[in-house]
């Protein structure tokens, strides 16, 4: 299926998952890799490698922060697969960003772990929220996404999402919350939301099977 257009201001569904359905991350240190990622490759002007970054000066990396091709609105990152619910900024912003983060994280794990070739199964998908009905459900399968695929133990500490910044902690630093939160009057309320809205989506998802195409796991 071929992504729609990205037009700025808009907002969309994007994922991929590991080629063959392996593992993206095989520890923290690798899941910490992949967040970082997504921090430093969303500037308009290109870093080079997150290595060659790191020696640039402090204050000229906050000025390329300032600049960013694409806003988080929420995320998940499993350790198979990841989600992200993102608003396109900049020109070309959500493929720029996109291409970056692939091909640098995919040089990052082959290096690491000796190996060559794809890591993620295809190019990226994405699909355009156009309603906010389904940006707030998307919204809530994203963020609790560790209770669709039941994760615990082990397993569940190489995941990580935005919920610990909606509902749990006080987290501002990272997703651009507001369009969200600004429609609940507290924290609690988004929680409730959330949880009942997933519930709602899950149900669904096993009655129709173009709904299970759109999860995709």
């Amino acid at each position: 299926m071929k992504n729609p257009p990205f037009v700025n201001g808009e907002f969309y569904h994007i994922y991929n998952r590991g080629t063959d359905r392996r593992k993206i991350f095989s520890d923290l240190y690798d899941l910490q890799r992949f967040f970082q990622s997504m921090d430093e490759f969303n500037t308009v002007n290109p870093i080079g490698s997150i290595y060659e970054n790191s020696f640039l000066d402090p204050h000229i990396r906050s000025k390329r922060k300032s600049r960013r091709l694409v806003k988080f609105i929420a995320y998940c990152l499993n350790p198979n697969h990841y989600h992200f619910i993102l608003q396109q900024i900049a020109n070309e912003g959500i493929s720029e960003f996109m291409k970056r983060l692939g091909g640098g994280y995919t040089w990052y794990f082959n290096n690491r772990y000796q190996r060559s070739g794809y890591l993620f199964q295809s190019v990226f998908k994405a699909k355009h929220i156009n309603s906010n009905n389904y940006l707030l459900s998307l919204s809530a399968y994203v963020n609790l996404n560790y209770r669709v695929h039941k994760l615990g133990g082990a397993t569940a500490k190489l995941s990580k999402s935005s919920l610990d910044e909606y509902v749990y902690k006080h987290l501002d630093n990272f997703c651009e919350k507001k369009i969200i939160s600004e429609q609940f009057k507290n924290k609690l309320e988004y929680k409730e939301f959330a949880e009942n809205s997933l519930a709602d989506t899950l149900e669904r998802k096993q009655r129709d099977k173009e709904l299970g195409s759109l999860l995709f796991e």
